[in-house]
């Protein structure tokens, strides 16, 4: 007889320093109101802290939900993680390459020869982060000028320390900044809004904007797209559970669509930044952007990022991003809010 699994009394949702649904819908209370009606405590835990993406399989929390950077996911998934990809969401977050002010605004093919900031790597694969979302965000803006990585000078820089997040270890992750003021470096890819105060501060300037190009393949990075992602027990034990996250979700991304000003004070506590540091980051209207799905588009921007980090060495193993993907909880949601949208027509 198979073993019975005992009811959940908590499951646990990470607090990523980046723009979720799933983190609004923990600010906004909804989602510990949603499974506090079966007596189940929602808590929240720092991305350092418990998580899905640990380096030893045996360890992972199996009621955790993740809305993260896919550099620890995939690395985890490549050790053989049993995870499985409920969502994407794509955000635009202020990707770009900064200069000195004495630069300015540069065109894509200029940055030939110039000195890029490289952080060092982490511990693990999945922990050098910093290092998989420079290289990747050079490489793009050297694309868009028709120049590959050997066109440049990589200057290794010292690895971001791995710690709980907070707001100076969200200004270490971009290190770099100080290299590129001190004139170390000439350039440096940066992203998100602690990136975008961190170069405010140092009084540096944007001279590639990436979030500019219209094609999303420049972009094609660490937070983008940003998978939500559990463990195989709760798709096969607590199916319900996981739908009733992703319906949160979905709610706070409807809230978020029509409140922008609210958002971004949320944002503010949640991304571990000022206010100017989202409104800098944040832009284009990304607050309609939040909500999760599982699109043909999303999906193959994640293999892109998958096969990029294989090529790179950041993977033990390159993963098969389809297999990886569970479709059927965020199909059974939608099907759900699409029945409750539409009208019923008046019997005759």
């Amino acid at each position: 007889m198979a073993n019975k699994v005992a009811p959940l009394d908590s499951v646990w949702v990470t607090r990523c320093p980046v723009p979720a649904a799933s983190g609004v819908a923990c600010a906004k209370g909804w989602m510990a109101e949603a499974f506090a009606q079966d007596g189940i405590s929602v808590r929240r835990v720092q991305e350092l802290g418990l998580n899905l993406v640990a380096s030893d399989p045996e360890n992972q929390a199996r009621h955790l939900f993740r809305e993260g950077g896919n550099i620890q996911a995939l690395a985890a998934r490549a050790l053989g993680a049993p995870t499985r990809v409920i969502g994407l969401t794509w955000i635009d977050e202020r990707q770009a390459i900064m200069v000195r002010p004495d630069v300015g605004v540069m065109d894509p093919a200029d940055l030939e020869g110039l000195r890029f900031a490289l952080p060092g790597y982490g511990r693990t694969h999945g922990e050098s982060i910093a290092r998989g979302m420079a290289l990747h965000g050079i490489k793009s803006a050297l694309a868009l000028g028709g120049l590959a990585l050997e066109d440049v000078q990589l200057i290794e820089i010292p690895a971001p320390p791995v710690e709980q997040a907070s707001v100076e270890g969200m200004r270490r992750l971009w290190l770099g900044l100080e290299w590129l003021a001190a004139g170390r470096v000439d350039a440096v890819y940066v992203k998100g809004a602690a990136g975008a105060e961190a170069a405010q501060r140092l009084g540096l300037e944007i001279g590639i904007d990436l979030d500019a190009y219209p094609s999303r393949l420049a972009r094609v990075n660490n937070g983008t797209p940003r998978p939500i992602v559990v463990h195989q027990h709760m798709i096969d034990h607590h199916p319900a559970l996981v739908e009733r996250f992703l319906e949160q979700s979905l709610r706070a991304a409807d809230w978020a669509a029509a409140h922008p000003s609210d958002l971004n004070a949320i944002l503010a506590q949640e991304t571990l930044s000022g206010m100017e540091g989202v409104e800098a980051a944040y832009r284009n209207n990304f607050h309609r952007a939040l909500h999760p799905d599982l699109s043909d588009e999303r999906v193959e921007m994640l293999k892109i990022q998958a096969h990029f980090l294989w090529l790179h060495g950041f993977l033990e193993a390159p993963v098969d991003v389809d297999g990886w993907i569970c479709a059927e909880p965020l199909r059974s949601v939608m099907k759900r809010r699409a029945e409750l949208a539409t009208p019923l027509r008046p019997s005759h």
